[in-house]
């Protein structure tokens, strides 16, 4: 059974950092690209980074490299983290990591249940 749960939202201030980490679970890892979606109210849900099976990276042009995708490996658990500099109130969404065949693909197979990032003085 595929998992994909979310955690390390929260307030911060503009110009902080945040770290969100998604664990999946339940499907060969080396086989699946694991993408980092955002949805921010009255807005469509955007591409923020992605992490594909050949260790290459793909993100959204306002990500401007502020950041950075990653993958760590515990039992029978991945962790895709992903650690946000220099955070500007528009990155306030909820944000959700997904799994899908390619960085490219047109569509995710599975998704997590999103974690709330807010940015704000």
């Amino acid at each position: 059974q595929v998992q994909l749960v979310e955690s390390g939202g929260g307030l911060v201030q503009p110009g902080g950092s945040l770290k969100l980490s998604c664990a999946a679970s339940g499907f060969t890892f080396a086989d699946y690209s694991i993408a980092w979606f955002r949805q921010a109210p009255g807005k469509e849900r955007e591409l923020v980074s992605c992490s594909s099976t050949d260790g290459s990276t793909r993100e959204g042009d306002f990500v401007k490299g502020r950041f950075t995708i990653s993958r760590e490996y515990s039992k029978n658990t991945m962790y895709v983290e992903m650690e946000m500099n220099n955070l500007k109130p528009e990155d306030t969404a909820i944000y959700y990591c997904a799994r899908r065949y390619y960085c490219s693909s047109a569509v995710s197979l599975d998704w997590g249940q999103g974690t709330q990032v807010t940015v704000s003085s």
